[in-house]
């Protein structure tokens, strides 16, 4: 098993935070990918957080009544190994292919 991390998403229109209205879920629950995990309540009003992801709930990142700042960790699954990497594929490198580089300076003093 591996562990994922689900940041507090951003709520749009500048939103910078938003408070733990309600858990919908607990530690130790098995959650299927769009249950409903946690309700906040932002300066415009107050929103159901979908889970992105399968997985046993294993931290909860707020207690209700606190305040979480989006991109800090919500909650977080278990989930299985193979789940927890890379969505999607990595291109394969062909060797034949230059690879384009950039070399970085630092600034210059004035």
């Amino acid at each position: 098993m591996a562990e994922l991390s689900f940041p507090l998403p951003d709520l749009g229109e500048g939103l910078e935070d938003a408070v733990i209205l309600e858990w919908h879920v607990g530690i130790g629950d098995l959650v299927e990918r769009n249950d409903v995990l946690v309700e906040v309540e932002t300066t415009k009003s107050a929103v159901e957080l979908p889970s992105p992801t399968s997985g046993v709930v294993s931290r909860l990142g707020a207690e209700e009544g606190e305040t979480v700042r989006v991109g800090d960790a919500l909650i977080t699954f278990e989930v299985p190994e193979e789940s927890a990497g890379i969505v999607g594929r990595i291109p394969a490198v062909d060797a034949d292919v230059p690879v384009k580089r950039v070399k970085l300076r630092p600034p210059e003093d004035d």
